[in-house]
């Protein structure tokens, strides 16, 4: 998943940072609005973490931008403003949730995980395709009680083509969910780690079919043709 984070205390943008890299997300950095709002007009973000406090454009006129240009990614707001009038008129904006400063780690991560399962109609924060299961959650695969050994760029390719399960995912796709602005991975790096999936979801009867000049597919069902 490709996450950005938009906050302008480089503590706290670091400690974010460090812990989303940590559970296997390709992570963008704004340390401003005018930034953050370039960035989200031009790629295609899983979820955003949102300052309010930030310099030259506020927090809440990117979140108005972002809404009126009728984008659904999910927004959690993170911000010193704990008045009730300020929760009620981020959530008002569009914001979808709302964790106010200082915070412990741990309860931003959950929140994270919590909202990127409510995008995906997922609840269980797990996907099956055939006889593989796609933990969401703890970023891990199984076969059955085995787990399907991946690396991060490997689950992270089964985790996009599990989340489109039965549409069709360009390798330029692939590229912008995996990788973040400080990433220097190409085209080519796609097919190596598509490769390297296919072969190991192979035991589990699970297939990654390419349909040459538009992209990969994983069938619901898990079956190839």
């Amino acid at each position: 998943m490709r996450l950005l984070i938009v906050e302008d205390d480089p503590v706290i943008a670091d400690a974010l940072i460090r812990a989303l890299r940590a559970h296997g997300h390709a992570v963008d950095h704004a340390a401003d609005g005018a930034t953050a709002d370039r960035a989200l007009g031009q790629y295609p973000y899983d979820l955003v973490v949102l300052d309010l406090g930030l310099p030259g454009l506020d927090g809440m006129d990117v979140l108005r931008r972002v809404r009126t240009r009728g984008s659904h990614v999910p927004v959690l707001v993170l911000t010193a403003r704990d008045a009730l009038e300020d929760r009620v008129s981020g959530l008002d904006a569009g914001a979808d949730d709302y964790l106010v400063k200082p915070f412990d780690l741990p309860e931003f991560e959950a929140r994270v995980r919590a909202l990127l399962r409510r995008r995906d109609a997922s609840p269980t924060g797990r996907i099956e395709i055939g006889a593989v299961i796609v933990d969401l959650d703890g970023r891990r695969a199984y076969h059955g009680a085995q787990r399907i050994e991946l690396s991060a760029r490997e689950f992270g390719v089964l985790e996009t083509l599990a989340r489109r399960a039965g549409r069709v995912v360009s390798k330029e796709q692939l590229l912008e969910s995996l990788t973040g602005w400080d990433d220097d991975v190409g085209l080519n790096a796609i097919e190596v780690y598509v490769h390297r999936l296919r072969k190991k979801l192979e035991p589990a009867g699970v297939d990654i079919r390419t349909l040459r000049g538009l992209g990969y597919l994983i069938d619901k069902a898990g079956v190839g043709g």
